[in-house]
């Protein structure tokens, strides 16, 4: 029987040509589509699957608000992971990373570039399975200046000899590290990177007992089946213990009396399962996605799917006119209906099954512009992974059941009588579920067009917006530490070449903010102020081009310059300061009895130092002192400056650091950094959208040529009674168009409640306005248009006697 089915659906589809075109190509893309987002929804949901432990691992996140402002950040002090080895009875161990960001890694005279550098407890490979190549397990990390290197990397640097036991110079350590281990390069679905691994007893502050000094990343690992119902209570009581006599050391109040000024400090536990997906956490090892785009994704492949699904049942329905004589002829020979169902069926899951061979096919071709786009490694690996094969074709199956049912159904319903008789074929009955699948079409195709069009909005608003500071022709140095102790020097050298025309030294820049610290205000000893803290020189505010709106800046010629501080206009506004520069600021680091502040002497207009995606919050500008050799160092070029400034700068900077390769970045191109997933998602959004709209586009253009044959003799008729070309194809438009009137109503609505939650991500956005969606219909209407009119066109332009004859 099945042998026959076969054959019989492989005949009957063969004498379908077109109409198998035109569905294996709209069911090949739109499966390509949904194939692809599964692979990347996959991919974002598999983080830190490939560790054997991860269900027992939990990071510490510290959640606070001090002075109104909410933190809610991975950085914990240095001592909470031993004290809750120590005193919390369901712990079994814990670790301490510390990501250095990018350094300079030397290997007798040649310098490497490592921007993966992280330190870590000796417990690491105890936490993450991670396979080690070389090395012992229980001699790894546990002695300072030591390190373990990842393959690629050892590769990189000592090529085909042994690594172990050589020596590397690691940034501006004076004393070299000794390799140790050498480990699988780390997965790429890992909620942290690293490619070399330095012991964390090497850090000044491994063994402090600094419990308001938050830095690093802390880990636990619970014993098996413990709970963590009582880490709450745990978590209060050593805060008490351990957290209250710092703040009383520090801002001169009891913990109680913190907290009862609205102010609250609380340690909590993540699970390593949602550390990837969870944005709201501020974390520096590896920026968390945002789950809404895999929502968002998810949609759009079900959307495709949807419209593909549409297709086949318009576009199959319609061609029952062209069958409805084979089914005739069928049951006057005998066959049942249930045997047609079957055979029908049967006929839609081949075709589903041949659209996924060439959904395959596509899917290839395209990985690589997908991996090229997210800088992801996406594959299908049906070797590896041998459930996917059998997955696809049992959703080939399932679609084929679904999308294939009612034009089954409704074939096999035909009355032989009626059909043998040509009656059906010359019936111009409009149907009724054809028209309202086309609606659901258009409403999908719509969503796609405005979703899109508003991401792009979003991110050009983000991208073009007046920032509070000029970010073009700025070249940065991320590690002015090598300099050591000749940064003015440095600076003021390169100031004399000419296309430079101005030089600063900070520690932070906007994009890299890197210490939020906590103040008191004198006569306010109640109170405690949160500010982001930048320690800046002479020229940082000219080199930026940040202005100020009230006071003056930092003055070589004025004494006090060393101790005063400058803040923006959100910290006068949110901290409601009445007289500025009447106040004075007083680090929370000081203790409680020291007297003195740091007066304000100006303030600066606000400026956007993160994303778009954050408000802006209270800053404060402090003065770089001499002995501070960490930070950036800032150059602002003339426009259009020759590439042959900054290889000048490079020549100097080499002459200042014993050629130390000169690691910088220009603003610009590093403010847009800040918004690469919204651009990646909004790119592969634009991809899919176009897909999705040719799939429909497709299916509508199939669907008009099986109509217009349907209504050739009515067209034929028409033309006689001296209608014109442009009058047929204004009534198949305003049929069409009363279908994209009726999707638009469905849409806008639809797309204005999803868009606009999506802009809640970002603190400063676009506002929504009626071009948004009328564009977006314009081109739904533009290209529903261009797609029926061809056919119309030339069914309308046959010889009316041609067309009477037509059966």
């Amino acid at each position: 029987m099945i042998q026959n089915l076969f054959k019989y659906s492989f005949r009957a589809l063969s004498r379908q040509k077109s109409y198998v075109f035109i569905n294996l190509l709209g069911l090949s893309a739109g499966i390509a589509c949904s194939l692809i987002i599964g692979l990347f929804i996959f991919h974002e949901m598999s983080y830190d699957q490939y560790n054997e432990k991860r269900d027992r691992i939990y990071r510490v996140i510290l959640h606070g608000n001090i002075g109104g402002q909410e933190l809610k950040v991975t950085s914990t002090a240095s001592p909470i992971g031993p004290t809750m080895r120590n005193e919390f009875p369901e712990v079994e161990s814990f670790l301490r990373m510390n990501g250095w960001g990018e350094t300079i890694v030397k290997s007798e005279e040649e310098y490497f570039t490592e921007d993966q550098f992280v330190e870590a407890d000796s417990s690491f490979f105890n936490f993450f399975t991670i396979k080690l190549l070389r090395g012992q397990h229980d001699k790894l990390l546990n002695e300072p200046h030591t390190l373990v290197l990842s393959e690629s990397t050892a590769h990189k640097i000592f090529g085909e000899s042994d690594p172990i036991d050589k020596m590397l110079q690691v940034g501006n350590d004076s004393i070299k590290y000794r390799v140790t281990g050498i480990m699988e390069d780390i997965p790429e679905t890992s909620h942290f990177k690293a490619n070399i691994i330095g012991s964390f007893m090497t850090n000044d502050r491994a063994n402090d007992n600094e419990w308001l000094s938050n830095s690093f990343n802390t880990y636990v690992l619970l014993h098996p089946n413990a709970s963590t119902d009582q880490f709450d209570t745990r978590f209060k009581d050593m805060i008490v213990k351990y957290v209250g006599p710092e703040i009383t050391k520090y801002l001169g109040i009891s913990i109680e009396e913190f907290t009862s000024k609205g102010n609250t400090y609380a340690l909590f536990l993540q699970p390593l399962a949602d550390a990837h997906l969870d944005p709201t956490i501020q974390q520096d090892l590896k920026p968390a996605n945002d789950p809404k785009y895999l929502i968002i994704f998810g949609i759009i492949g079900f959307l495709i799917i949807v419209i593909a699904g549409i297709n086949f049942m318009n576009l199959s329905t319609a061609q029952a006119i062209k069958r409805a004589k084979e089914v005739g002829i069928k049951k006057v020979s005998g066959s049942s209906a249930q045997a047609l169902i079957i055979q029908f069926l049967f006929e839609t899951i081949i075709l589903s099954y041949l659209s996924v061979v060439g959904a395959i096919v596509i899917s290839e071709l395209s990985l690589p512009y997908i991996n090229n786009l997210l800088d992801l490694k996406l594959k299908l690996d049906f070797f590896n992974t041998p459930f996917l094969l059998p997955l696809i074709f049992l959703f080939a199956t399932i679609f084929g059941l679904l999308a294939g049912s009612y034009p089954a159904f409704y074939l096999s319903s035909f009355d032989p009588a009626v059909v043998l008789k040509g009656k059906l074929i010359t019936n111009g009955k409009k149907y009724k579920l054809r028209s309202i699948l086309v609606v659901v079409q258009f409403t999908f195709s719509i969503l796609l067009i405005v979703g899109t069009m508003i991401m792009y909005r979003q991110i050009n608003f983000m991208l073009d917006k007046n920032l509070g500071f000029d970010k073009e022709n700025i070249l940065v140095i991320n590690r002015a530490s090598a300099l050591r102790a000749q940064i003015i020097s440095f600076k003021n050298t390169i100031q004399k070449i000419p296309g430079v025309m101005s030089v600063a030294a900070s520690t932070a820049v906007p994009g890299h903010s890197n210490n939020n610290n906590g103040y008191m205000l004198i006569g306010r000893p109640d109170e405690t102020f949160l500010l982001q803290t930048n320690w800046i020189d002479f020229d940082y505010l000219a080199t930026y081009k940040i202005s100020l709106a009230d006071g003056r800046n930092f003055d070589p010629n004025m004494q006090t310059y060393k101790n005063a501080c400058l803040v923006n206009q959100s910290s006068i506004k949110k901290y409601l300061i009445q007289n500025p520069f009447e106040s004075q600021f007083r680090s929370g680091g000081a203790p409680a009895e020291e007297p003195g502040g740091m007066p304000i002497i100006g303030v600066v207009n606000d400026f956007h130092y993160e994303s778009l995606r954050n408000e802006i919050n209270p800053y404060i500008f402090r003065f770089k002192n001499e002995n501070m050799q960490w930070g950036y160092v800032s150059i602002r070029l003339a426009e259009n400056a020759p590439r042959a400034v900054v290889d000048e700068i490079e020549k100097v900077w080499a002459g200042f650091t014993n050629n130390n390769p000169m690691q910088f970045f220009f603003m610009d191109k590093d403010y847009e950094r800040m918004y690469r997933e919204e651009k990646q998602n909004a790119s592969l959004a634009v991809l899919f959208t176009i897909l999705g709209i040719l799939i429909a586009a497709l299916g509508l253009y199939g669907l008009t040529a099986f109509t217009m044959q349907m209504r050739t003799k009515e067209i034929g008729v028409r033309k006689t009674f001296g209608a014109s070309i442009y009058s047929i194809w204004l009534m198949i438009a305003k049929e069409i168009g009363l279908l994209l009137f009726i999707s638009s109503i469905i849409a806008c609505p639809l797309i204005y409640w999803v868009a606009d939650d999506w802009l809640q991500n970002f603190h400063y956005h676009i506002q929504l306005n009626l071009f948004d969606f009328l564009s977006g219909i314009f081109i739904s209407v533009i290209i529903a248009m261009a797609t029926i009119s061809y056919k119309t066109i030339k069914i309308a332009s046959l010889n009316p006697s041609i067309s009477l004859r037509y059966e």
